[in-house]
């Protein structure tokens, strides 16, 4: 039997029947691949490259043998840069994919490389939005400069969820109404994840990108296998009839709905979601703007609801109508208010000053723009800090290590929600005593003074 092992992240990690109808691509591969091929999901949640290569990657190793082959399948969330423990920069993502592929072939398995797949996330025009920030691009030049066997998943789930369009392509996610899966009583609006019928179409898809590259073992795929699942049918939001009859009908229910997020005037990303209360015995609210219809969700049973809308918010102020259906009876209406932001300018640099030189500890500040709730600080790509943004625009940070005299050049992105400003650059001048100075490498005969070391100081304290 040949070992085919996935590695990766939640959205192809296997899952219980417990946590249905939340499902991970790679625990359908298997029925699409040969009779011969044992498949391995060694795919997990919260793992990232750094992550795994820490923590499973010697395990994995141990494991595969010549012939072998291993699903290499991260990207979904490297590129956060809001995010200090997920975060990957380019240079950093492209160099723990090398070292995964060399390290699997000096095993003698084969490494592929798999980009990871869209969301469902549409632009008002309903095209599929980008939400992985070009990671998939970095995974494709790295299996160029590898030679290394690459399935483009972002592309094909994109071309699906094209494909389908905002009214059915929320039915292959975990992504459900209040009262549709007794699991989420209260409903659930998960872009990224897969439910099972989701799972296997992906699955499909990646079966289909292994059958297509030359050079894997003959027989890996079944061929007769990749038929495609049942198209998801519209959902029940976009088949309401007649919904503006909502908005003149005469109130039979006194009670409005209560949208308690986001609260009125905030801002908001381009993704958020509303929630709130209904009037007893409602079972349906629809939402307007100006007099059109956006969507509808159903209510759950202790009268909660959230719901998001099918297309990204365009940047800008919303007023937003909603009224709940109780049978043929329609409630009072309810407003609410929010402004949707979707750019951030890069943050302002204030201290230090260009040119000035700062001791081996920087301490750096500035101001941010409307909107921005931290600035992360990056130094040769590499997340090294963040500094939460005060109400009145300002930032500071002081780096918790000491830097090495020299020159360097720091970065500085403003984030709000999922979205991150362009960079700000700053090069840094440190002063401090040389690594090669003789006040070093006299203490060279012994282990490097702790905090709390009592004697007295042979170097400066800054």
């Amino acid at each position: 039997m040949r070992k085919i092992c996935v590695i990766g992240n939640s959205v192809a990690a296997s899952r219980t029947e417990e946590e249905a109808p939340l499902a991970g691509w790679g625990q359908y591969l298997a029925e699409f691949l040969g009779a011969d091929c044992d498949v391995r999901n060694y795919a997990r949640d919260a793992m990232t490259l750094r992550g795994y290569f820490t923590e499973r990657f010697a395990a994995l190793l141990t494991l595969v043998g010549p012939g072998d082959v291993v699903l290499i399948a991260f990207g979904h969330v490297e590129q956060r840069v809001n995010q200090l423990n997920r975060y990957h920069g380019p240079r950093e993502y492209r160099e723990y994919l090398r070292l995964y592929v060399e390290a699997l072939r000096a095993e003698g398995a084969v490494p592929v490389l798999v980009t990871p797949t869209a969301r469902c996330v549409f632009d008002v025009t309903g095209r599929p939005v980008d939400t992985h920030d070009g990671y998939p691009e970095l995974t494709a030049q790295a299996a160029a400069e590898l030679g290394c066997p690459l399935v483009d998943l972002t592309a094909a789930t994109t071309r699906l969820l094209a494909e389908l369009g905002p009214t059915r392509a929320r039915g292959l996610f975990r992504w459900l109404d209040p009262g549709e899966h007794p699991g989420h009583p209260q409903g659930i609006i998960d872009s990224t994840h897969f439910n099972h019928a989701g799972a296997r179409e992906v699955a499909r898809l990646v079966a289909s990108g292994l059958a297509a590259l030359p050079g894997l073992p003959p027989g890996l795929v079944n061929v007769q296998s990749l038929m495609p699942g049942q198209i998801p049918g519209v959902l029940t939001e976009f088949t309401v009839q007649n919904p503006q009859l909502a908005l003149t009908a005469q109130p039979e229910v006194r009670a409005a709905p209560v949208v308690a997020s986001p609260q009125p005037g905030r801002l908001v990303g381009v993704g958020r979601k509303l929630a709130g209360t209904a009037p007893a015995g409602a079972q349906y609210l629809l939402f307007f703007e100006e007099g059109q219809y956006l969507g509808g969700t159903q209510v759950a049973a202790d009268g909660t609801w959230q719901w998001r809308r099918a297309v990204q918010w365009p940047e800008g102020r919303h007023k937003v109508t909603v009224v709940a259906a109780a049978g043929n009876a329609v409630s009072s209406a309810a407003e609410t208010e929010f402004e949707v932001l979707d750019h951030l300018d890069a943050p302002e640099v204030i201290g230090p000053r260009p040119g000035a030189w700062s001791g081996p500890r920087p301490r750096f500040s500035g101001t941010a723009g409307r909107g921005a709730e931290k600035v992360m600080v990056l130094e040769r790509g590499r997340l090294i800090a963040e500094a939460p943004v005060q109400e009145d625009g300002t930032w500071r940070v002081t780096h918790p290590h000491d830097w090495r005299p020299g020159t360097y050049t720091v970065e500085f992105v403003a984030v709000f929600s999922a979205i991150h400003s362009p960079p700000a650059a700053l090069e840094l001048k440190v002063h401090g005593v040389p690594e090669d100075s003789w006040l070093h490498t006299s203490l060279s005969a012994r282990v490097p003074c702790g905090p709390d070391c009592e004697h007295y100081p042979a170097l400066p304290a800054w």
